[in-house]
């Protein structure tokens, strides 16, 4: 018998666990190609990227403090169970973005390859967050929020976000940087803008 893939399902413990993992993998992988081309992005990771060129001030340590302040809204307004796994989500970037540089040694990279590659990495990371009912806070949290209670797409609205963030690269980054950046950010924004909507994934958390 086939079964009916349109009917939603719970996703189990295991499941969640194993999509936070990956998904954090994926997003740190992603964060540390753009560390070593000195490239950023969007949202809270590419604010504590710019901090971290700006003041020589690790990513992660970065990372970790921005996004305290949004869990207050993490509580309020998505409930414990999100909040609690996007601590989760976010401790793990911070961990695996400030470890993966002494796992893999790179001695080189276009900063075109970074930007799409790891753009994409990214997308995929947070979507597979996303769809697990977790994030990897800061603006993430206000996007999700926004989209389920008002309709507003959430990778449109974080498009938004992140072109006020790529702006204030130009004072830190080479402006090829900047346009290697904001490609990345468009392919980044543009997996989760294509894939997280309604009726394109039933399962829930």
């Amino acid at each position: 018998m086939t079964p009916d893939l349109s009917s939603p399902s719970r996703h189990k413990f295991h499941e969640d666990v194993f999509a936070i993992l990956i998904g954090t993998t994926l997003v740190a992988l992603g964060i540390a190609l753009y560390g070593h081309a000195q490239l950023t992005t969007g949202s809270t990771a590419g604010l504590a990227l710019l901090v971290q060129y700006a003041t020589g001030i690790p990513f992660g340590w970065v990372f970790f403090a921005i996004n305290l302040p949004f869990y207050i809204l993490a509580v309020l307004r998505m409930g414990w169970p999100f909040a609690l796994k996007t601590m989760v989500s976010v401790a793990l970037v911070s961990w695996m973005a400030t470890q993966i540089p002494a796992w893999v040694q790179i001695s080189h990279i276009e900063p075109l390859f970074a930007a799409l590659v790891g753009g994409g990495l990214m997308g995929l990371g947070i979507l597979s967050l996303f769809r697990h009912k977790a994030s990897v806070g800061g603006i993430n949290i206000l996007a999700l929020y926004l989209q389920e209670n008002f309709g507003i797409r959430a990778g449109y609205f974080q498009l938004g976000v992140d072109a006020v963030i790529l702006v204030a690269a130009f004072f830190i980054l080479p402006l090829d940087r900047v346009v290697y950046s904001i490609l990345g950010a468009l392919v980044l924004n543009l997996i989760i803008a294509l894939n997280h909507r309604p009726g394109r994934y039933v399962g829930f958390s």
